[in-house]
């Protein structure tokens, strides 16, 4: 037999050192692209996108081999930045933060004063001194406080009022859909700026008019849960043995109707952290000088965003992590809890 000469095998390096070198690299470049002030802000935005890619892509690695191939690196993200701008809210005056809106003590302090990601305003400042990463942190105890509420009212009178339509249906069922339906025909914006001039911008009247936007999903989504389930094994028992039509829906729909709705909450949150930006930008909601993600931003009109862009880039970057993480964890949520998502 003629022989056959062995074949070289190609030594690649195990996977694990794989993600953590991309892991490595990734977080290298994201705090180079951050810190380095000789860089023009474009190349410092492209080696920190690509810095935040190879860190997602060796993350996503080493989760895998951690957890198996179910683990979504977004997902986990999303959940931290969640957890970790939650933690800062509650530990906010513990922290050692710059002034955040007594103009009259940042007299001396710079104004437009770019980022440093150290010393005392690591975010920078804006026309007045008035420190960035402490006004972004206080704006979004301010834009949560506010969707947390909304979403709160929302949920337990939608809920409530869906659940009764879909468990009596006839009169009541039609008289709450139409009622639905006309609240659903007037614009959200159309209808926020209508509330707000007639009511005070302060916490709650703003957090009661963001939970109009809430009800109609609430009540259509209780309605559905409570007709699908209105009809089943458990129901029909308790209505056998005597159950009064109270007790039917506390104890018996009550417990299948929540997850959906809660599932469905976590994503209007992020709808309502955007609603609520919108109407502080137009001047409409929380009024300066206490910050909110909206008035920051509105901080950049008349070209200041040209001169000066991380006026508008530190609170935007805030608001669109906290709205896709919401985005991301309330998805994944509905797609486990709501019996009408499809799993593909």
């Amino acid at each position: 037999m003629p022989d056959i000469a062995p074949r070289t095998r190609t030594a690649f390096p195990p996977p694990p050192l794989v993600a953590a070198a991309l892991t490595v690299a990734g977080l290298v470049l994201l705090v180079s692209g951050a810190t380095t002030p000789q860089l023009v802000t474009p190349a410092k935005a492209a080696l920190a996108l690509l810095g935040l890619g190879l860190l997602l892509a060796g993350a996503s690695r080493l989760g895998k081999l951690w957890a198996g191939p179910g683990f979504d690196v977004v997902f986990w993200s999303g959940a931290a930045w969640l957890l970790l701008l939650g933690l800062a809210i509650v530990c906010l005056p513990w922290l050692p933060l710059a002034e955040d809106r007594d103009v009259a003590s940042t007299v001396a302090a710079p104004v437009f004063a770019t980022q440093t990601f150290t010393g005392e305003h690591p975010l920078g400042t804006n026309a007045f001194g008035l420190d960035l990463l402490a006004r972004s942190l206080y704006g979004a105890r301010s834009s949560l406080l506010i969707s947390l509420s909304a979403v709160a009212l929302g949920t337990v009178v939608g809920g409530a009022i869906g659940m009764v339509a879909g468990y009596f249906r006839n009169g009541v069922d039609r008289v709450v859909g139409i009622a639905t339906n006309a609240l659903l025909a007037v614009p959200p914006l159309i209808l926020l700026i209508a509330l707000a001039t007639v009511l005070q911008p302060h916490l709650g009247n703003v957090a009661f008019s963001l939970s109009l936007l809430t009800v109609p999903g609430m009540v259509r989504l209780a309605r559905a849960t409570t007709m699908a389930h209105a009809n089943r094994e458990f129901v029909v028992a308790a209505r056998a043995m005597g159950a009064t039509r109270s007790r039917v829906l506390l104890r018996e729909l009550l417990p299948n109707v929540l997850l959906p709705l809660l599932s469905l909450a976590v994503v209007m949150i992020s709808v309502l952290i955007v609603a609520e930006a919108s109407l502080s930008f137009l001047g409409l909601g929380i009024q300066p000088p206490a910050p909110t993600w909206g008035n920051m931003i509105a901080e950049g009109e008349d070209r200041v965003f040209e001169e000066h862009p991380h006026i508008v880039l530190v609170p935007g970057a805030f608001l669109f992590l906290t709205v896709f993480a919401f985005n991301i964890v309330g998805e994944k949520a509905r797609g486990r809890w709501d019996s009408r998502s499809v799993k593909l």
